[in-house]
């Protein structure tokens, strides 16, 4: 693989017991990078300046510049500055992938205002949750999702809505096409004004935007939502600094090609941070064309690879697997990608495997966590790529393993305990949860919670995930917010919930409940109770119902008791299972 000049490395330094990883760095990444002290809107506006008229994102066909970009960026921060929103307030993004999202981020926040980050699979609760602890005085969606939103306005209320189409950001015959679709069919095709509430485009009209200073360092440029070890929602605020420090550490990482020349298929959602910061804010910062695209369709997928030929593709296990096992998949050239960055999830050996036959890309296994905005560690895209590590630390991020008791004794090379890590990613805390913020930051190190060693070289190796994560798809779901729903059901007296291993998604949601005395319910209608109420991908794919709970002396259940039961017992999963991850609740197709 062929990479752009670099500049001589100095040889090797010598091993250094605090940071052996930097003798295995490749050659073509810097061990150190100086993070300027610019906002994530001055990172948009550097690739405007040096590459105006490059294509800097596709949406079906239609394309903007980086300098249309830009300036669409800057009347949407005149509109919010117009409706009163000011430095400091926070306004909630609860949409898929689309040129609104990429709008309204960066407008957002060259306003001043905070991104609250929200899941367009939310539904109710879950919806509910994230505004009564966010509290954002205003919200973009999709025209689709609007009914979600009206659902919980009186339980959470937002000031201001400004509600978007997806069909306003087709190409103009496209556009016009789906309009008379819809008016045939009866639909209306205009928003319905109610106080409060506006149209997406009338962000698109001309206005200067607020001149506003921010400190980098200081100013939290994003609520990123997480239940940590916990489980227990919280929002990890992120700052600029933090989030402009993991894209162009990203960039020193993965980029392949001269800055302005990458193309980058966007199907990860960025509404999750491993999207926001591999899929957008990088490509960004080093002037790649992003081809966004809605919903991960495998079938689109390779439409789009073979229109748009994309170099990289960042990506989650599930949606490799996918891709290698759907027939039409053999029909395509897939070689134009280069790179592909699987994170939010172990990468099974045979999934990687298969792909790189496929594609001949060099799919490389990468690590972060919402603290850390969210990259720490990947393995190396040109040279030694372990296979079952997460890799090596990126520039200016240092790493150790410490005793997972205490959380204070660092431990030697080899030994297990908790990953700890220290660098300019590392979120500023939990917003309004400083007991939480105090256990996982520590004398500037984070720890992760994950259960990780080290090689006499340096790369990590994750031994097991923070304790009752379930991972589907690459999207985490902690089962106490699922048992919360299930008891919820007046037939469920007792319900416990663990994950599966799956071969599609990696893992699946099983629940174990324990019905009332006289209730009658099938494992159907408690799907279907859990998946009216929070994301489709939680909604257990199989349930069994039992007497009792295996229970601790304490009387607390036993989850990984009842996660060797259910494995010694397979069972077919439950009917009516969820869309994959990342798709959003209704399909956006207009």
């Amino acid at each position: 693989m062929s990479r752009p000049a670099a500049p001589a490395t100095p040889p090797a330094p010598p091993r250094d017991p605090e940071a052996p990883w930097l003798s295995s760095y490749p050659k073509y990444v810097p061990r150190s990078l100086e993070v300027p002290p610019i906002t994530l809107p001055q990172l948009l506006e550097r690739s405007a300046e040096r590459w105006p008229d490059r294509t800097a994102i596709i949406y079906y066909g239609r394309t903007w510049s980086y300098r249309a970009l830009w300036e669409a960026t800057g009347r949407a921060a005149a509109g919010f500055a117009r409706a009163g929103l000011h430095p400091g307030d926070r306004l909630a993004l609860y949409l898929p992938n689309c040129p609104p999202y990429v709008i309204a981020f960066f407008g957002a926040l060259r306003a001043g205002l905070t991104v609250i980050q929200v899941s367009p699979l939310y539904i109710q609760q879950d919806l509910a949750r994230v505004i009564h602890d966010a509290e954002p005085q205003a919200i973009v969606l999709l025209e689709i999702h609007y009914p979600q939103l009206a659902a919980v306005a009186r339980e959470a209320p937002v000031r201001l809505h400004y509600v978007a189409r997806l069909r306003d950001s087709y190409p103009f015959p496209t556009r016009l096409f789906v309009n008379s679709v819809l008016r045939r069919g009866g639909h209306p095709t205009e928003f319905p004004r109610a106080p409060g509430v506006h149209p997406f485009r009338e962000l698109e009209q001309a206005g200067r935007p607020p001149e506003v200073a921010q400190d980098p360092a200081r100013t939290v440029a994003v609520f990123q939502y997480t239940g940590g070890t916990t489980g227990k929602p919280k929002a990890a605020m992120l700052t600029h600094r933090n989030l402009v420090a993991n894209a162009l550490q990203c960039s020193a990482w993965f980029a392949i090609q001269p800055p302005g020349t990458g193309v980058v298929l966007a199907s990860i959602p960025f509404f999750h941070v491993y999207g926001m910061t591999v899929a957008m804010t990088y490509p960004i910062s080093v002037g790649a064309t992003i081809v966004l695209q809605t919903r991960p369709d495998v079938p689109e997928i390779l439409k789009l690879v073979r229109k748009y030929r994309p170099t990289e593709f960042p990506g989650v296990p599930a949606l490799y697997q996918a891709i290698n096992a759907h027939p039409e998949t053999p029909k395509y050239d897939l070689r134009s990608i280069r790179v592909c960055v699987s994170g939010s999830a172990p990468l099974p050996l045979e999934v990687a495997q298969r792909f790189r036959a496929l594609t001949g890309a060099h799919l490389i296994e990468g690590y972060g966590v919402t603290e850390a905005s969210p990259v720490t560690h990947a393995n190396p895209v040109d040279g030694e790529s372990r296979e079952g590590s997460i890799g090596l630390p990126l520039p200016e991020t240092s790493q150790r393993i410490v005793d997972s008791a205490t959380g204070t004794r660092v431990l030697p090379v080899g030994e297990v305990g908790e990953l700890c890590v220290r660098g300019p990613q590392v979120m500023a805390g939990y917003f309004r949860q400083s007991e939480e913020t105090e256990n996982v930051l520590r004398d500037g190190w984070l720890l992760t919670g994950d259960i990780a060693r080290l090689d006499p070289d340096g790369f990590a190796y994750i031994v097991d995930r923070k304790k009752d994560l379930i991972i589907v798809g690459g999207f985490n779901v902690y089962p106490r917010e699922v048992e919360e729903v299930l008891y919820q059901h007046p037939a469920v007296q007792e319900a416990g919930v663990v994950g599966l291993p799956d071969r599609t998604l990696g893992e699946i949601v099983a629940a174990v409940v324990v019905k009332r005395p006289g209730a009658d319910v099938t494992e159907q209608q408690l799907h279907d109770f859990v998946r009216d109420r929070i994301a489709h991908f939680k909604a257990p794919r199989r349930i069994e119902f039992r007497e009792s709970l295996p229970r601790s002396a304490v009387q607390k259940v036993l989850r990984r008791v009842l996660k060797e039961e259910l494995l010694r017992t397979p069972a077919a999963p439950a009917a009516g299972g969820p869309p994959a991850p990342g798709e959003p609740a209704t399909a956006p197709a207009a």
